[in-house]
């Protein structure tokens, strides 16, 4: 899926981007290791170029969040470092994760942006302005985005979004000029 003009205004007025996290924050793969007590502890990797992506939606006074079907400690510190406003877990169900975080935010669904990668995704999906899939989504679900990313969850998808989004609202040679990839002589 390209480019076109209106997935561009679509990411130009998503001020709150929401998004599952098995599959899109990480590649779906988790491990569950023993963890000392008698117990077992959950891992799951998570990208840094997503992580510096989340930075720079901070700086820009864009929200994000979570809403994910699986309850797990190391989304919660995940979500907790990269200062996500909205963290749902332990919801398949979410439509009305979605309409609490639209009340509570006051945002229109217009301005709301959601990645997903499965089926329980593509009813969010179907409600705000800017509907993204990951590449590795089912198929599926791809057929119901307004874009999908070059990247595969976990593999740097939500930078792909992300940079997009800042493009779209022209903010991109903002962060160019901060890492002097921009020559900020001219």
């Amino acid at each position: 899926m390209g480019t076109t003009e209106d997935v561009l205004a679509r990411a130009a007025r998503v001020r709150l981007l929401l998004m599952d996290v098995d599959g899109v924050m990480t590649d779906g793969r988790y491990w569950q290791v023993p963890d000392g007590k008698g117990g077992l502890a959950e891992i799951k990797a998570f990208d840094s170029q997503d992580g510096i992506a989340f930075q720079w939606l901070r700086r820009f006074g864009i929200q994000a969040g979570v809403i994910s079907g699986r309850v797990s400690v190391a989304t919660e510190e995940r979500a907790r470092s990269a200062g996500f406003a909205y963290v749902y877990q332990g919801h398949t169900e979410k439509i009305p994760i979605l309409e609490e975080i639209l009340e509570r935010s006051g945002l229109s669904s217009e301005q709301v942006g959601y990645v997903g990668d499965d089926f329980t995704d593509v009813v969010v999906m179907h409600r705000v302005g800017f509907a993204v899939a990951v590449a590795n989504a089912k198929d599926e679900v791809k057929a119901h985005a307004h874009w999908v990313t070059a990247n595969a969850g976990g593999h740097g998808a939500l930078r792909d979004v992300v940079e997009l989004m800042l493009k779209a609202q022209g903010r991109w040679d903002e962060i160019l000029k901060h890492y002097e990839l921009l020559d900020q002589r001219s």
